[in-house]
């Protein structure tokens, strides 16, 4: 039985194997101990190779008829029995180093996860059908193939089990794992295994909302935790009493995904939160993040600058390090040394020196950003100004001939100059050195496949400013409901953005230590879009609602 089975017929009908009424036909006869897909095979809608196609397609792995494989004793000696049979996984090539493995499904967590670990080697992993599989293991193994299990239900274990689970078992092993797929597949950007007094709550959050998705009896809480922290590879499963930290990567679906876990003791037990942190977000342009033409053709300005600071503010969760991640993206070439300094590392970047601060032994963002300077970068990161320390060398190192990106937690461009010069900076050194400030929010998209023709209300009207003549000549949309996006109406997230550049003009107006509120009228004066502006003028565009525009940002005559 293949793992997954709802999101492998999902991945089947989107190639175009099976359709969806043969998948609606298949859930209807499927037996208690039968998956959609297994229907599927045994009444011949769909081939195993073609299902063994389709998961290599998903996991990027490739996929390899091994009943053409010359097997040999000495590879087949390099895994034992017992595992070959618990992983239905059939060793092709073993260096000492690494080991080629064929599976029949590469969308397996425990077996992705596990494998490498039992046999003690780098392991490639192909695909191959369950019948070659189990005939591969009968002929030189002479042992049966087991069918797995697992299945697709996201609680493996039930009331009727044993009272208490223990870590090493195979049904949570499951349970977490159908659960990291579940939250990939529902494209979440958080997991929060919560314990109740008597249960545990199991929340995504999907495009910045929290959605409750599952409980379980709290007896689970101790393996399901033991099971995170194995994962991880560096939390201790013996210490419940001190926060955690660590991270897990692994493929899903095909794609490098890192989980950043983090465990804290309550009053109920350990309370774990995963947040799953996608590469494929580091491979989106600019447009992909929400700049229109305009806001797009400034960023490439600025980040063409050979020196100063760009910040990007705004409050936790509102996308500021994606878009840094994606402005680094953009510009690391070979002829350019980026190093970044961060408290953790959220992605890891191919061809950048990334450096992690560890205060408990004195690697404070200053201390690393001192010893940065002492490495020749063209462009430097610092994930955030915490204090005038930080600052002050991040302000030397960009009128040193660095480019410097880092971010502020406040809730305007303007506002950051007020920012660093609470934090004790200099009013003339904020101006030679600072060459814009960004703020951001996030707004949901629309979901393009049920999104509708909208009208707003006349309170809309009134809060976004918006006259007739602007809504006559637009496209005002709003959500409709679908399965694509879950019946919410919404599917994705986009940023607003505010861009506040710092010109000869804007330098004067700092050095006159001109108020918050003043350097906003001015800045709105030489040009700036504000926030709720730009997100106006994706409502107009059809982009997201009025609705979430409101929600995101403050009146601008505030």
């Amino acid at each position: 039985m293949y793992s997954n089975q709802d999101y492998l017929s999902e991945l089947l009908v989107e190639r175009g194997v099976v359709t969806p009424e043969e998948i609606t036909k298949a859930r209807d006869g499927v037996s208690p101990n039968q998956g959609v897909v297994d229907l599927l095979v045994a009444v011949g809608d769909v081939t195993e190779e073609q299902v063994a196609q389709t998961i290599a397609e998903s996991a990027g792995t490739d996929f390899i008829d091994i009943s053409e494989h010359h097997f040999t004793e000495q590879v087949f000696q390099s895994m034992d029995v017992e595992v070959a049979q618990r992983f239905q996984a059939v060793p092709l090539q073993d260096d000492g180093t690494y080991m080629t493995v064929a599976v029949a499904d590469a969308l397996d967590f425990e077996t992705l996860d596990s494998l490498p670990h039992v046999v003690g080697r780098e392991v490639n992993f192909v695909s191959a059908t369950p019948s070659a599989i189990g005939k591969a293991l009968h002929d030189n193994y002479g042992v049966e193939s087991e069918e797995s299990d697992s299945g697709t239900s996201f609680t493996v274990i039930t009331e009727g089990e044993t009272e208490e689970a223990d870590a090493n078992d195979a049904p949570i092993i499951r349970m977490v794992s159908n659960m990291l797929l579940e939250a990939f597949r529902l494209r979440a950007s958080d997991i929060h295994v919560e314990p109740m007094e008597t249960t545990l709550r199991i929340r995504f959050r999907v495009d910045g909302r929290l959605v409750e998705v599952d409980s379980h009896p709290k007896r689970l809480l101790p393996a399901i935790v033991a099971r995170v922290k194995v994962m991880s590879g560096t939390m201790s499963i013996a210490e419940k009493r001190v926060p955690q930290d660590g991270r897990i990567q692994m493929r899903i679906g095909g794609k490098e995904v890192d989980l950043r876990v983090s465990t804290v003791p309550s009053n109920h037990g350990e309370s774990i939160v995963m947040r799953i942190l996608d590469k494929s977000a580091l491979l989106l342009g600019l447009p992909e993040l929400g700049f229109f033409t305009d806001d797009e053709q400034v960023m490439r300005e600025l980040m063409g600058l050979p020196d100063g600071i760009i910040l990007v503010t705004g409050p936790t969760g509102s996308g500021k390090t994606t878009t840094l991640y994606a402005c680094l993206n953009y510009i690391n070439k070979p002829d350019r040394k980026i190093i970044t300094v961060e408290d953790p590392i959220e992605y890891q970047l191919a061809g950048i020196n990334q450096v992690m601060v560890k205060s408990d032994i004195g690697m404070t963002f200053a201390a690393a950003l001192r010893a940065m300077l002492r490495q020749a970068p063209n462009i430097i990161m610092v994930g955030e100004i915490r204090d005038v320390e930080t600052a002050n060398i991040a302000i030397n190192a960009s009128l040193t001939g660095h480019l410097v990106f880092s971010t502020l937690h406040t809730n305007d461009a303007p506002s950051a100059v007020a920012r660093l010069a609470d934090i004790g900076v200099q009013r003339f050194l904020i101006a030679s050195a600072v060459r814009a400030i960004m703020a951001q929010r996030l707004v949901r998209a629309l979901c393009k496949e049920c999104k509708g023709p909208a009208e707003l209300t006349e309170a809309e009207m009134r809060l976004l400013r918006l006259d007739q003549s602007q809504v006559a000549e637009s496209t005002i949309m709003g959500p409709g409901g679908c399965d694509s996006c879950r019946k919410g109406g919404y599917r994705g997230r986009q940023g607003i953005f505010e861009i506040f550049k710092v010109d000869d003009e804007v330098r004067h107006l700092v050095n006159e230590n001109l108020s918050t509120p003043q350097l906003r009228r001015r800045a709105r004066e030489l040009g700036m879009r504000t926030l709720r502006e730009d997100g106006i003028r994706k409502v107009l565009a059809g982009i997201t609602s009025a609705s979430e525009v409101i929600s995101v940002t403050m009146d601008d005559a505030e």
